[in-house]
């Protein structure tokens, strides 16, 4: 064996040499290397698992949100229709209470003119009547050629009435 590992340029020595130069260079190298590069590392990982799990969070509460968001909105959609419905039926209601008055008001306004217009003729017929007796009676006083007195005038007032009123 020491023939093959000479025939090959390998010397124990050199090899022994080599192996410790290999492992002070390792220690050195993972002390001062690769430890601080794997704990930057590590610190790496850790912060993407943990953004990862913050991403997580806000997704999901960003999902809590948008459907809170809606139920508020829903909610306000159906207080909205719920008001618009009330109001139509406020001013339905109303309307029809002011369509009722109007026609109450304007069944009075056309009694009150009915009842005017009766008093006015009942007023001016009683005025017909009375210019109607003073005409006769000045034409009775006329024609016969006498002065009436008071009780003749009250006779043929009352017989003109009569006669007008048939």
């Amino acid at each position: 064996m020491g023939k093959i590992l000479s025939d090959l340029g390998i010397y124990w020595t050199n090899f022994i040499a080599q192996v410790l130069i290999f492992l002070i260079v390792y220690a050195i190298l993972k002390k001062f290397a690769f430890g601080p590069i794997q704990e930057i590392l590590e610190e790496r990982r850790k912060r993407i698992e943990d953004t990862e799990a913050d991403r997580e969070k806000v997704k999901a509460q960003l999902a809590d949100t948008e459907t809170a968001a809606a139920a508020k909105i829903d909610e306000a959609n159906e207080t909205a229709a719920r008001l618009i419905a009330e109001a139509k039926e406020s001013a339905s209601a109303l309307g029809d209470k002011e369509r009722a008055k109007a026609s109450q008001e304007a069944q009075d306004i056309v009694a009150k003119a009915r009842e005017a217009t009766k008093l006015e003729r009942e007023q001016q017929l009683a005025s017909l009547k009375k210019d109607f007796g003073k005409l006769v009676i000045s034409a009775t006083g006329k024609v016969t050629g006498k002065v009436l007195n008071s009780e003749d005038q009250d006779k043929i007032n009352k017989e003109t009435a009569t006669q007008l009123t048939n």
